[in-house]
Parts: C-alpha cells; sequence; structure tokens
C-alpha cells in the first residue's frame, strides 16, 4: 500500500514557510490506518517491548492502535500541565526557552522495555527528551516508531549520536 497517497501536504501551515504533513486521510481510511499500524508492529515486534509510549498528541493514535494490536499496554507522555496527580517530568530546552514532558508517577514502568512512538520525527528534541523521561524512571527504550520521517532535518541522526542502542523505524521519510 503506498501511504504516501493517504498523506496530505498542506504548505504554510501552521504558519508561512511550513509545509505540514496531515496524517487525518489516513486515520479516515480504516484499511491504510489498519495497515500502518500492522507493518508497525511487525517492524518493532522484536525488540520485544513491555509497554507502548506515545508524545502528545498525534502520537497518541498511533500508539493506542499499536498497543491493542500488539497486546500492550499504553503510557502517555504528555506536555506541562496536563497530566494529573504526582508526575515524573523532564525539562529540556527549545530553541527559545524550554518545555517540560510529564508521565504519572503512580505507574511504575521500572526495569521495562519500551518503545516510544509518536507521528512525526523532525528534529528529535522532543523524543530526544521523552528518551530522558523514561530512562528516568528506570526503564529502558528499546526502540522509536514513527509514521513520518522529515530527513532532512536531521533527527534520527541527533538520536544516534547521544543513543546507539536501539532501532529507529519510520514508515514514510520525506
Amino acid at each position: 500500500m503506498n501511504y504516501d497517497d493517504y498523506i496530505d501536504k498542506i504548505p504554510n501551515f501552521p504558519k508561512e514557510g511550513i509545509l505540514f504533513y496531515d496524517i487525518a486521510p489516513l486515520l479516515y481510511n480504516q484499511l491504510a490506518f489498519k495497515s500502518i499500524i500492522e507493518e508497525i508492529a511487525k517492524n518493532i515486534e522484536a525488540c520485544k517491548p513491555d509497554l507502548i509510549v506515545a508524545i502528545e498528541s498525534r502520537g497518541f493514535l498511533v500508539a493506542s492502535a499499536l498497543s491493542i494490536v500488539m497486546d500492550k499496554g499504553f503510557l502517555m507522555v504528555r506536555k506541562k500541565g496536563k497530566t494529573p496527580g504526582k508526575t515524573i517530568s523532564y525539562e529540556y530546552q527549545l530553541e527559545y526557552g524550554t518545555d517540560l514532558l510529564e508521565i504519572r508517577e503512580n505507574i511504575n514502568i521500572k526495569d521495562k522495555k519500551i518503545v516510544i512512538v509518536d507521528d512525526l520525527l523532525a528534529t528529535g528534541g522532543t523524543v530526544q527528551a521523552a528518551i530522558n523521561l523514561i530512562h528516568k524512571t528506570g526503564a529502558s527504550v528499546c526502540c522509536l516508531a514513527f509514521l513520518i520521517e522529515l530527513a532532512e532535518l536531521g533527527g534520527r541522526k541527533k538520536i544516534e549520536d547521544k543513543v546507539k542502542d536501539f532501532n529507529i523505524f519510520s514508515v514514510l521519510k520525506y
């Protein structure tokens, strides 16, 4: 199946000069969505994850479907202030300032093998922060999976330069 047929490219969104890759048509087509989830599952099953973790918010859509197909639990990595109760957090640098990722403190993932899932790999900053957050809990990341990778932005290289002990899988590369 050519998944590229189900990705709309929207110029100048959300601002001038940005080309937005919209996964809505892929999600709308149940056959394409099911097929891409099965392809991701096939490509990450060798790392034998205990848990599927996703980054807010479109990553949740992919990871929740993936967790059902793989019969694994699903944990949300949320942006600052979106997680109720006590949290474990990780602050990271942005181009202009900092941001914070959080998970719930009362969900014990220590010693678990984690796959981190998101819809898009761009510069790699947010996923690197998610990796650091997972490591902070005592869990380990066994692989990363993305629907789309924007290769020219160098996110894969940035991640591989810091961590070399897991695989990175992307279905589509632009």
